[in-house]
């Protein structure tokens, strides 16, 4: 049954992620996420946890490479609500010792149940050498060393250093007028003046394509397959977008879905994702599969993406594919969540919020001499392999 009742999300997108992090520091930026929700000058722990649970809400966040997500959804008359408690967090944090101490063993048992699921694992292992030597070649969970000598200053000059105006932006999905919510930004949030101090990101160096085997024990092997990319600003990148999708968006229908599982029979599983941050970017391709199927896998990966970096769609080809991948988009933007996740991503990165329509009139633009552009990325002699078995 349909109800008035309506859901809004607000919340703030962070321009710092593990890339920011010092060496020693790994898991930092991950660290001060699960932290900054044990206590401020003004609320416990407890009060933190029950601020927006009460009236039915949830308050949440997430860390990336680059960026961090801190975020309440709620019945919308709780606009206010949710906005001074995230005002609270990132102004007032304290990071109470014993908190700290107790986070630190879940921080550290979510990194080893994390290793203990190899699918998500040789995700951060491939990162970890594609962009070797450099800050983003390393977990975001960070390693157990670091994470046990994590102290309250860490935290703290982490937030005061990198939780300030100038590096966030502030977002809000829901049925509030625009007035209303920046009425009540200023109120929550007009109180922050402190500046960013200089921070210093380099574009990782390119690295030797790799192929390695890891010997885990498995009966599954997992395999990623990939290359680097470009950054979020490249001309090529709704090309990219799109060709992630055509080689293995959520579609049963996508090229390697068909080759690799509905023809051959190779893989139980195969996805590619697609990642891109300010300066660089990678596409992972990840296959589930039997240990005497993985070198087949790779061999025809390999050749469906040189092939595709040199033989050109027909347009009605691409517009089939362009047809599904807007459809998918326009089922993703009937999730408020998605609208909101974006919202903010959007703000921060690129100073608005591009709307569905501007997204699908740029992937209708896409050629197919960018689409072979984009796959020369992923020729043969570019890709590097991962698997764990």
């Amino acid at each position: 049954m349909l109800t008035d009742h309506q859901v809004a999300w607000c919340g703030l997108a962070i321009n710092a992620g593990s890339r920011d992090e010092q060496d020693g520091h790994h898991g930092l930026a991950h660290f001060v996420e699960h932290t900054i929700f044990k206590g401020t000058k003004h609320r416990r722990a407890w009060h933190i946890l029950n601020r927006m649970e009460r009236v039915g809400g949830e308050l949440n966040a997430y860390t990336t490479k680059e960026g961090t997500m801190l975020y309440s959804v709620f019945p919308e008359q709780h606009l206010n609500r949710a906005m001074d408690l995230l005002a609270d967090l990132i102004q007032w944090s304290v990071f109470p010792q014993e908190e700290l101490d107790r986070e630190r063993d879940v921080v550290l048992e979510e990194a080893a149940s994390y290793r203990d699921t190899p699918s998500d694992a040789v995700y951060d292992d491939f990162e970890d050498l594609l962009f070797a030597g450099s800050e983003l070649g390393h977990n975001i969970l960070g390693k157990k060393e670091d994470v046990e000598r994590l102290t309250r200053d860490d935290c703290m000059r982490y937030l005061k250093t990198l939780y300030v105006p100038c590096n966030m932006a502030f977002f809000s999905v829901g049925p509030a007028s625009p007035d209303r919510v920046f009425r009540l930004a200023e109120k929550c949030f007009g109180g922050m003046s402190h500046a960013m101090a200089p921070r210093h990101r380099n574009v990782p160096q390119a690295t030797e394509p790799f192929k390695r085997v890891i010997q885990i024990g498995t009966h599954q092997a997992h395999t990623i397959v990939g290359a680097r990319m470009p950054a979020m600003n490249h001309p090529l990148r709704y090309a990219l977008m799109l060709l992630n999708n055509i080689l293995g968006g959520p579609g049963m229908n996508s090229l390697l879905n068909v080759e690799l599982r509905e023809r051959r029979g190779y893989v139980y599983t195969v996805e590619s994702t697609l990642s891109m941050l300010s300066d660089c970017g990678w596409m992972e391709i990840y296959l589930g599969c039997d240990h005497d199927d993985v070198r087949s896998s790779i061999r025809v990966i390999e050749r469906i993406t040189s092939n595709l970096s040199h033989e050109l769609f027909s347009e009605r080809r691409l517009e089939a594919y362009k047809k599904q991948y807007c459809g998918q988009l326009i089922v993703a933007a009937d999730s408020t969540e998605f609208i909101a996740m974006r919202a903010g991503r959007g703000l921060l990165y690129h100073g608005k919020v591009a709307t569905i329509d501007e997204t699908i009139a740029n992937i209708q633009a896409v050629t197919p001499e960018q689409i072979a552009q984009a796959a020369a990325y992923l020729r043969a002699d570019r890709l590097s392999s991962l698997t764990f078995m």
